[in-house]
């Protein structure tokens, strides 16, 4: 992989936990795609980008790397979340997750990864370790049965848009929770897998009449938009976790590969201004612990704000965990504060990981 494209697949992770963050304080930082409409999309498309094909011969470095790298964190987070959440409860009297249990301790992750509401954003780690597995054995299943991409490309595209009928034909019990978006990320983690191998170097898809394209395409999808009145259901967004996607078929495939397109074309745009910002880069290499502590700076915040302004702490008890102080005047302080300072807590935590485990 050249230096550049891994650059660029950085500074592209750096904008997909920035639309993460937005989203759950409730805005857009790509105003014609809502929150929710293609983010996580977008991030298995980056795993897909970044699969290295040896290890189609050699599952258990794979499987150890993922192990690594996405499960031992995790449970390290859930740890500490559960902790946290000890001592909230204590402080507050409101216990923000669900009840302690072995099962909700190790099994959870895997069903739904909301066993602590702050922490319930890693649901997507577990996701993404299941997804990647899958992927693998299922590629290489495919291999061997042959090497056309086209096939392979038919086949994952089968099972994404069947995850969404899924999700109305069958009950969603925690299992067929997991299958659903276990299809639907499996389609994306290929399609990144696709444009890295066969579109990248060899079609050019930034160009003006691309732009028009999207922009045209993305305007007609708005008209499937009900963000604006929450009563009439999600419309663009979807709500991935619970296999959410209201009475659409074919709109959440749609709206994903617009905003995955429009994502790289930013990236493309952006990337020679951002390139030697140490800030952006270290974004992108700590998206892990923004994705874990963000909700938390979050909740700290309000609590700043409402002992500021003599608002009792049994008001906050009232809401979700997405409840932020005002949100009107305070949003983009929330997003400012709370990028620098998870961002910056991934970097203290990666330094003290060397310091502690690497030679």
């Amino acid at each position: 992989m050249d230096k550049v494209f891994s650059n660029e697949m950085n500074v592209l992770k750096a904008l997909a936990i920035l639309l993460v963050v937005s989203g759950h304080l409730e805005f857009s930082l790509l105003g014609i795609f809502p929150p929710y409409s293609f983010q996580l999309a977008l991030f298995f498309f980056i795993s897909g980008c970044l699969f290295k094909d040896k290890y189609l011969n050699d599952v258990a470095t794979f499987v150890e790397r993922r192990i690594k790298s996405l499960l031992v964190p995790y449970f390290w987070y859930n740890l500490f979340y559960m902790l946290v959440t000890i001592l909230i409860a204590k402080l507050t009297g409101k216990f923000w997750g669900l009840p302690l249990s072995f099962k909700n301790f190790f099994i959870t992750p895997f069903l739904n990864g909301h066993q602590f509401d702050l922490s319930c954003p890693l649901w997507f780690v577990t996701q993404l370790f299941m997804t990647m597995i899958t992927f693998l054995f299922l590629f290489r299943v495919l291999n061997a049965v042959s090497k056309n991409k086209f096939v392979h490309l038919i086949f994952f595209t089968i099972l994404g848009i069947f995850a969404i009928p899924f999700s109305k034909w069958f009950a969603l019990t925690p299992l067929m929770l997991i299958v659903i978006r276990t299809m639907f990320s499996l389609f994306f983690v290929y399609l990144g897998y696709f444009y890295v191998h066969y579109i990248k170097d060899n079609y050019n898809m930034f160009t003006p009449k691309w732009f028009g394209f999207v922009f045209v395409l993305q305007s007609i999808l708005w008209m499937f938009n009900r963000d604006y009145d929450p009563e009439h259901g999600i419309g663009l967004s979807y709500v991935l976790v619970w296999a959410r996607f209201d009475d659409q078929l074919f709109v959440p495939i749609i709206t994903a590969l617009t905003g995955i397109w429009a994502s790289l074309f930013t990236v493309k745009i952006l990337y020679p201004f951002v390139k030697d910002i140490q800030f952006v880069k270290d974004m992108g290499n700590v998206t892990y612990h923004i994705m874990a502590n963000h909700l938390l700076v979050m909740y700290i915040m309000t609590a700043i704000f409402m002992w500021v302004h003599g608002i009792p702490v049994s008001e906050r008890a009232n809401h979700d965990i997405y409840w932020i102080y005002n949100p009107v005047q305070t949003t983009y302080l929330y997003f400012v504060v709370t990028m620098v300072v998870t961002t910056y807590v991934g970097v203290g935590l990666k330094k003290l990981h060397r310091i502690l485990f690497e030679k």
